[in-house]
């Protein structure tokens, strides 16, 4: 469901009907006299429906995490704010970028429309930026050469399919966040699809090597032997960014996840 074309279609609606009463209905009513219920309710809806699409379009967007990917950073049923300016000003419904307010950073949380179906909103950490080389061999990370720091922690305990993790803080530009390997997992990666750039990328029995192309960000999860990322279907264009994810605001099973997006 492409929620932010029927609020537009919502405001549209809502919005004739509430210039055609103000400027050709209103004045030929007799003074007190009752609006018509389909006055009533588009034209009343018409303010509230016009300030939640401003805010949803242009400034921050609410939304949930589904799976698994982002643990430990994000959790199943974590609701979660997504910062819309951040990355620039875009039209709502094509997101086209009108205004440049800055560029996706590594280490950034970044929502962006899945590339192999843009319906679908996507939720991963920003690893390579356009022209890096991004090499993932044996679950380590490397950026233009440079492995990337990793420091190891206690490991993690899944606690709804009861199981451990291996868990390490890893530094990405300026942003250091939690990230979980599963010694059992293997390194390679057994379905890649044939996405766009696929030329750009080398697939090895250590995992893969990609050169990230102009306008594009290679994307990962947190939870690296559980997620379904750019290793698989390939990069992000700049024409998909949604937003960036900076807050956890609620979550029905953990009250003490607000606020903890680290």
């Amino acid at each position: 469901m492409n929620f932010a074309l029927i609020l537009f279609i919502l405001l549209l609606v809502s919005g004739a009907i509430w210039a055609v009463d103000s400027l050709l209905l209103k004045p030929k009513r007799e003074p007190g006299g009752k609006d018509p219920w389909w006055v009533e309710y588009g034209a009343g809806f018409f303010p509230v429906i016009l300030i939640v699409f401003v805010l949803r379009s242009f400034i921050v967007e609410p939304f949930k995490i589904p799976s698994g990917s982002m643990i430990p950073t994000l959790l199943v049923g974590d609701f979660i704010l997504v910062n819309k300016y951040t990355y620039g000003i875009r039209l709502p419904i094509i997101n086209k970028k009108v205004i440049d307010l800055g560029q996706p950073q590594r280490g950034d949380v970044m929502v962006f429309r899945y590339p192999e179906d843009p319906s679908l909103d996507y939720i991963k950490r920003v690893v390579g930026l356009p022209g890096d080389k991004v090499a993932y061999q044996n679950k380590r990370l490397t950026i233009n050469g440079q492995p990337v720091a990793v420091d190891k922690r206690d490991d993690y305990l899944h606690s709804e399919r009861l199981y451990y993790s291996k868990q390490y803080v890893e530094k990405l530009g300026e942003t250091e966040h939690r990230i979980l390997n599963d010694e059992d997992a293997p390194a390679f990666i057994s379905d890649a699809a044939l996405f766009p750039h696929r030329q750009n990328c080398l697939y090895n029995n250590a995992g893969v090597i990609c050169t990230v192309p102009p306008g594009h960000y290679f994307m990962i999860g947190d939870n690296r032997d559980n997620s379904r990322d750019s290793r698989v279907w390939g990069f992000v264009p700049d024409e998909n960014i949604v937003g960036k994810a900076f807050f956890i605001w609620f979550n029905f099973n953990d009250l003490g996840r607000i606020g903890s997006f680290k």
